[in-house]
């Protein structure tokens, strides 16, 4: 696969009709939604890991902050 610098693209894009270009749009936005809400779960899923291995403490803010002035 070829690599298209961002102007190349951008030229290309500029080659479709209205009706593509809006097409576009809407995929790039559906997979970047797609994209942050995998984001999301990896990190949810990395949290209740550490939960479950007891490396999560239950605290408020100032008790964190608290142990975070004596480490």
């Amino acid at each position: 696969m070829s690599t298209v610098t961002f102007r190349e693209a951008l030229d290309l894009v500029e080659s479709l009709s209205d009706e593509e270009r809006l097409a576009l749009v809407e995929i790039v936005k559906s997979r970047l939604v797609e994209r942050r809400r995998d984001e999301i779960a990896e990190s949810v899923r990395e949290a209740r890991e550490d939960y479950s291995g007891g490396e999560v403490r239950k605290g408020t803010a100032d008790e964190f902050e608290t142990l975070k002035g004596k480490s």
